[in-house]
């Protein structure tokens, strides 16, 4: 019985069976079927390989959502060298929640040589060139993403030359934290002085010819510092043409969450609109000679995720591939043999001639003769 119910199973599972077997006997091949196996199999071996090549390839998704993070301090990073020596430059960040000056005691100033060395300008230039193809190519931005915390340090390697030179500028570098809202960073003439309405600066003991706001930004960022990552102003360099001379950038900030494979941090990206201009009270021009930052937190905060396939989903898309090639060659194939016969059929029928076949009365027939099975006898 058990043999038995054995058999009926077996029958009944080839009974389902969608892939008959042909015995070999009955299979005939062609040269024109073994060109288009060739043809697809070469198919099917190319676009496999860039199947695999997607599937192995990441992806930035953006996601958008209200900041409600309105308590926390945002911090600033700083690296700035001002064509000035360091006792005629002052640094703070006024804030537009308070109308004191916010702590500057984050920041160290140290007196530097404002010309860079030969490898430090070759670095400044070949930042110069990715900011310049990041403008172009925003694509660029998810290769950054990719790569932080992978790729080479974006600071400014110290001199390799032994400059005997004396210092004439100063370097402004550190970190801040300031609250969440919009404020004004700022290098100006003398150092900060707070009071109880504003602040103010001890401008009136440096000399009026000794003015030189030409600087360079180093590196300026907005929350966790993350290496590898270059932002907007990196790279920076600005000549002043005059003594009084007003350098302004309007910064927006975006608070961004970063999740790769590689890392998971909380930064910023900010955008930058930057203008200066002469101060010349006499034309209308007034100011205060200085580089200004001025900054505004956007209320809308970005998620960056990288993704990638799954690997289902390549499996998939990688039987589409192989079903799909394998069907239309097929088609294609025949097809192509259904049109041959066709036209070598129409050869054929042409090449017959009609012929005369006497008949028994003496007449003549012009049809083909009927060839029967006794007529081969």
């Amino acid at each position: 019985m058990r043999r038995l119910n054995r058999k009926k199973t077996l029958n009944l599972v080839k009974e389902l069976d969608a892939f008959p077997k042909i015995p070999e006997s009955y299979v005939e091949t062609s040269a024109s079927g073994g060109t288009v196996s060739l043809i697809a199999f070469t198919t099917i071996a190319f676009l496999t390989i860039m199947e695999f090549t997607v599937y192995r390839d990441t992806w930035m998704k953006y996601e958008y959502e209200v900041d409600k993070d309105f308590t926390s301090k945002l911090r600033i990073n700083i690296d700035i060298t001002v064509a000035m020596r360091c006792q005629y430059v002052g640094a703070d960040v006024l804030d537009l929640a308070e109308t004191m000056v916010a702590s500057a005691d984050g920041l160290i100033y140290e007196p530097v040589v404002f010309d860079l060395s030969p490898q430090q300008k070759e670095w400044q230039r070949m930042l110069q060139l990715i900011q310049s193809r990041l403008q172009e190519e925003h694509s660029l931005q998810d290769v950054i993403f990719k790569s932080a915390f992978k790729s080479a340090s974006t600071a400014l390697p110290p001199r390799e030359d032994n400059s005997l030179q004396s210092p004439d500028a100063c370097r402004i570098h550190g970190h801040l934290y300031v609250n969440k809202v919009a404020g004004n960073f700022h290098i100006t003439v003398g150092k900060a002085i707070p009071h109880p309405r504003g602040h103010a600066h001890l401008a009136a003991l440096v000399s009026h010819e000794s003015y030189n706001f030409s600087h360079r930004i180093d590196h300026l960022s907005f929350g966790e510092l993350i290496p590898g990552i270059i932002n907007p102003l990196d790279g920076t360099e600005k000549i002043a043409s005059d003594h009084n001379q007003m350098f302004q950038y309007f910064i927006t900030v975006v608070p961004t969450k970063l999740h790769t494979y590689k890392i998971s941090a909380e930064t910023h990206q900010f955008s930058v609109t930057e203008r200066e201009r002469v101060i010349n009270h006499a034309a209308g021009s007034h100011g205060v000679s200085g580089i200004f930052m001025k900054y505004d937190i956007s209320s809308l905060m970005v998620t960056v995720t990288e993704e990638h396939m799954p690997f289902w989903q390549f499996l998939v898309r990688l039987c589409g591939i192989i079903g799909g090639i394998f069907s239309t060659t097929g088609i294609l194939h025949g097809f192509g043999r259904f049109v041959a016969e066709v036209i070598f059929c129409r050869f054929r029928l042409g090449s017959y001639r009609s012929t005369s076949v006497p008949l028994p009365d003496g007449h003549t027939s012009n049809h083909l003769p009927l060839i029967t099975d006794n007529s081969t006898h």
